[in-house]
């Protein structure tokens, strides 16, 4: 995997530019903050957290983690909360995903498909070595 980053350009602040990547792709559906027994948090950190996790699980089954991670697509309803909670999602995520920062992208929408979900986030990892077909998967 390498990193992206055009000379001259500031450095980004927990993501990447952009990212060069060949292997195994994983396509992560966009996963929300919700636990097993469908029970969302209260507030966007925790949601912010518990999606994170989810992420990771869904990762875990193709064999991969957060650091195969090559791209994050953030959905978000509330940006105050978001920017009021800035700092603890950092913080959340450098916990979970540990220095991890593929591309990104945070998208403020009017609302989800699950109506108590503050936050839904897509991922997308490659697994280093070769290709798979899908269709022998």
């Amino acid at each position: 995997m390498q990193i992206l980053q055009p000379s001259g350009w500031p450095r980004p602040k927990g993501y990447a530019n952009g990212v060069a990547a060949s292997g195994r792709l994983v396509f992560v559906a966009g996963q929300i903050g919700w636990d097993a027994e469908g029970r969302f948090p209260p507030d966007f950190a925790g949601q912010f957290e518990q999606t994170l996790h989810n992420i990771v699980a869904v990762l875990k089954e193709a064999g991969a983690g957060p650091e195969h991670l090559v791209r994050l697509t953030w959905y978000i309803t509330d940006k105050p909360a978001y920017v009021r909670d800035q700092r603890r999602v950092g913080e959340i995520y450098r916990n979970v995903m540990g220095r991890n920062f593929p591309t990104m992208a945070v998208v403020i929408v009017a609302g989800l498909v699950e109506d108590a979900a503050l936050v839904e986030i897509e991922a997308t990892a490659v697994l280093p070595g070769e290709a798979d077909d899908v269709a022998s998967a």
